[in-house]
């Protein structure tokens, strides 16, 4: 058994669906090498401390921090409900055992060529670090005014109301395909294609699935909530989401 292996599996697997049940990371490391696991073979980082890859046990699963953080474990676990796990070949898997590793899929790249092109020509680094802000609060459940607060924080002013529905489009169709926690990895796109659509009659004006009724639209003009949340930006002024950067850092 190679042990880097199976931790990286752990940290993979955790990574991709914030709760990685122990027989799962078994079932999917047997299915893709060749030397074969047990549960007792996971003994050894059940004991281990796994914290600098913010990774935990809890109960019979290992568990990310930021669930544990924000004491979200049963919601978690009752938004998967008996959803399948999404499994990706061995090379991509393990590109996850980098916390900071995502996908990248042409919705991303659209969003970001579209902020490129008409807020940041000449700044790609600010492009990028807009772009995946708005991913990292697509994983959340994306609100749209905590959206357009990275947009102001960012400086981006819009020209019309056409603009906005124009950005508000392509952060939708991000928000469709990027991969969560409650689907066990899967798109919410992928659970309504393979999972809802073969049962559902047509979908009524305006509902987009996985992100709910199409809000109103306006012009954001500013402005600034006094309590920082874990998804907005850092007050700290590093651009980055205030979990992914100072949250717990303080004092």
């Amino acid at each position: 058994m190679n042990g880097n292996l199976v931790l990286d599996y752990i940290r993979a697997t955790t990574n991709l669906y914030g709760i990685a049940p122990f027989e799962k990371i078994m079932e999917i490391y047997n299915q893709q090498n060749d030397d074969q696991i047990c549960i007792e073979d996971l003994d050894a980082y059940i004991e281990q401390d796994l914290s600098e890859y913010y990774v935990y046990v809890y109960y019979e699963n290992f568990v990310h921090e930021t669930v544990l953080e924000f004491d979200e474990f049963d919601l978690v676990q009752a938004k998967k409900g008996n959803k399948p796990y999404y499994v990706p070949e061995k090379g991509e898997l393990l590109k996850y055992a980098d916390m900071n590793y995502y996908e990248t899929p042409k919705q991303y790249r659209e969003l970001f060529r579209y902020i490129r092109k008409n807020f940041f020509p000449s700044d790609d680094e600010k492009a990028e670090m807009l772009c995946e802000n708005i991913r990292w609060e697509c994983t959340d459940g994306p609100d749209i005014q905590v959206i357009f607060g990275h947009f102001n924080t960012a400086g981006v002013d819009f020209k019309n109301e056409k603009q906005v529905n124009e950005v508000l489009q392509l952060v939708m169709d991000l928000a469709n395909n990027v991969r969560l926690w409650e689907n066990n990895g899967h798109t919410p796109h992928e659970i309504f294609e393979k999972f809802e659509k073969p049962n559902l009659g047509p979908l009524p004006e305006g509902v987009f699935p996985g992100f709910g009724d199409r809000p109103k639209l306006r012009l954001i003009q500013g402005g600034s909530s006094e309590k920082v949340g874990r998804n907005d930006p850092c007050p700290c002024g590093s651009g980055k989401k205030y979990k992914k950067c100072c949250l717990g850092k303080e004092g």
